[in-house]
């Protein structure tokens, strides 16, 4: 039976540019006949993924690699096992274009493979153990594919469950268009956040800055442009099969339990980080709704919004945001059923359709994972 943990969370963005699109500007989309302010899935993964680093819920080596530098890594790892850096950097390199089938494991003459790889990191260590054995082949100048080195190569890498026991490549996934055999499905889906009201109009700053040291009869600036940027309520949603995840960690229920800390905590306080230096707009979300199903599909509650909320008599958009969300979540929660079981943590307007108020994040995620154990049976 499928088990879910379903996110819904609302969240006020003061100024700010944290998601841009290739002409600089604040990502959009329309919805409901009105343009609405954007900030893509990929954006939140990555912050996500960031997130895990810092926290110390989970060791370095649960903690994949998205790089572009494979063979440098191993370079890297075969110097510690006592081979010179220049031949390591040749065996690796070597190495990291016999697994691939496609142009996308070449190393260009930038140095770089072609496109990004997901690693774990105990797959890159079995990578370098394997080169460690192959090395007098591996570390020939004019090397030629060996294809009982490359398949010894693709065993290293975990099967389709994922990433070894890299908990972002369970949560989020991979892609090797050379290695398809090596996929990872994701166990968490991540939507891309929408304002939940009209984005009204795009702003703009213009800035100048001057030089310090130029002579001081000299008015004027030394530089100037515009940066644009917006602000708005945001619905933020998230799903995660339970189930798959476990399957990607391979069983592992304690890493499980840990992978779910750390993915419920970089919900919380993980966001894009474009232009923050200029902006600094770091908030954090208002109300924060985790429910858990089981044998139950989906239910992203975005059409919620679809007739953007007003803010009324000058009391933004948060509190009409609130109260929509609870509307959509019972209408839903009627028709459809299985409502679960539900917590939240809210700014204002906290409303009974979301379940039992929790006092704090802490105790809400603590909450949370044992009703995710609970309904995987564990």
């Amino acid at each position: 039976m499928k088990a879910l943990l379903e996110l819904h969370y609302l969240q006020n963005f003061a100024p700010s540019n944290l998601n841009r699109d290739d002409t600089g500007s604040p990502k959009d989309a329309f919805f409901g006949g009105t343009r609405r302010l954007r900030m893509s899935s990929q954006s939140f993964k990555r912050a996500m993924r960031q997130d895990f680093g810092g926290r110390q819920l989970l060791q370095p080596e649960e903690i994949g690699v998205r790089t572009k530098r494979a063979h440098e890594e191993l370079a890297r790892l075969l110097t510690e096992m006592g081979h010179d850096a220049e031949s390591a950097s040749l065996a690796a390199r070597n190495a990291v274009e016999t697994m691939g089938t496609q142009k996308q494991m070449k190393i260009t003459k930038e140095g770089l493979t072609e496109y990004l790889a997901f690693f774990g990191r105990s797959e890159l260590a079995r990578l370098a153990e394997v080169i460690h054995a192959n090395f007098e082949k591996l570390a020939q100048p004019k090397y030629k594919a060996d294809n009982e080195i490359k398949g010894t190569l693709h065993k290293c890498l975990a099967d389709v469950t994922g990433g070894g026991n890299a908990v972002d490549i369970a949560l989020f996934g991979r892609m090797l268009a050379n290695l398809p055999d090596k996929n990872a499905d994701a166990a968490a889906q991540v939507a891309h956040a929408i304002s939940t009201h009209a984005l009204r109009e795009r702003q703009y700053d213009f800035y100048t800055a001057v030089d310090d040291l130029k002579p001081e009869d000299n008015a004027g600036a030394d530089m100037l442009g515009t940066v644009e940027f917006a602000s708005a309520t945001m619905y933020r949603y998230a799903c995660l099969d339970l189930a798959k995840l476990l399957e990607n960690l391979q069983g592992d229920r304690e890493l499980l339990e840990r992978g779910l800390r750390a993915f419920l905590y970089a919900s919380v306080f993980a966001a894009p980080t474009g232009k923050q230096n200029t902006f600094a707009a770091h908030n954090l979300p208002g109300l924060m709704v985790q429910v858990v199903r089981k044998g139950a599909s989906p239910r992203n509650l975005a059409n919620a919004f679809e007739k953007g909320v007003r803010a009324e008599g000058g009391g933004g958009y948060l509190a009409p945001s609130v109260a929509a969300l609870a509307d959509e979540m019972g209408w839903q929660n009627g028709v459809f059923g299985d409502a679960g079981t539900a917590r939240f943590v809210a700014r204002e307007g906290g409303h009974e359709v979301f379940g039992e108020a929790m006092p704090d994040v802490a105790a809400m995620i603590d909450a949370t994972v044992a009703d995710a154990l609970s309904a995987l049976g564990a």
